[in-house]
């Protein structure tokens, strides 16, 4: 059930909306679950959580909000009113978007496990040591897998739709536009997140020289190996 609740936030927060304030809400569900999946499947090489670090989380959190919700903000402040643009900042834009802030968002929260780094094991499974350059490489794979499951799940449904415009059947029947976009939408969530998931592989690797000079001569052979997160 909980799970089924977060899809179905995530693919609420992809459809497009007729109001800021519904938009805003939605998109900061989005965000929050977002941050909080990111913060809870972090390589917690580093366990404690300090006070500034939740500090960013929730700000994060904030602007990320905003910024998911800036299309809307367009259409209604700027008083968007030509169809071609309309579709732009309802079809569009989103696209981009989602994935750039998916991207920030990992980014953002993990931020902390580039600055420390994270622990580093050799092949016996044999703790080596901590390596920035590894807390780098997790981070920065995490986040391109987030942003491709948010850029693929706002892509498809609505390039899709504006394809099935285009036809006499979607033309005569409008109304059929809406279940298109929420079970399309949905379809491509459930698809890609075992795809996001498996782009990089959750045992990852990183050559010996590159993981940093104090672990050169800790362990035998030419990788070392650590746990990426979610």
């Amino acid at each position: 059930p909980a799970e089924t609740a977060c899809r179905f936030q995530v693919v609420a927060s992809f459809l497009p909306h007729s109001r800021v304030k519904t938009a805003l809400f939605w998109q900061f569900l989005l965000q929050s679950y977002n941050a909080g999946f990111s913060h809870v499947n972090r390589n917690t090489s580093v366990k404690a959580t300090s006070l500034k670090h939740l500090l960013l989380i929730a700000s994060t959190v904030s602007y990320t909000t905003v910024a998911g919700a800036l299309p809307q903000i367009f259409i209604n402040r700027l008083r968007v009113r030509s169809p071609p643009l309309q579709t732009f900042c309802r079809s569009i834009l989103p696209i981009p978007l989602s994935a750039a802030l998916a991207f920030l968002t990992v980014f953002t929260v993990r931020n902390e496990e580039t600055e420390t780094g994270i622990q580093v094991f050799d092949s016996d499974g044999n703790l080596v040591g901590v390596s920035r350059a590894a807390g780098e490489k997790a981070v920065w794979d995490t986040a391109l897998s987030r942003a491709a499951l948010f850029g693929t799940t706002a892509a498809v449904p609505n390039l899709l739709i504006l394809l099935l415009q285009r036809t006499r059947f979607f033309q005569r029947n409008s109304l059929l536009v809406a279940p298109c976009r929420h079970i399309s939408a949905a379809f491509v969530l459930c698809l890609m997140i075992p795809v996001s998931f498996s782009l990089f592989s959750q045992v990852g690797t990183i050559k010996r020289e590159r993981a940093g000079q104090e672990l050169l001569a800790g362990a035998p052979g030419e990788e070392l190996y650590y746990h990426r997160g979610l």
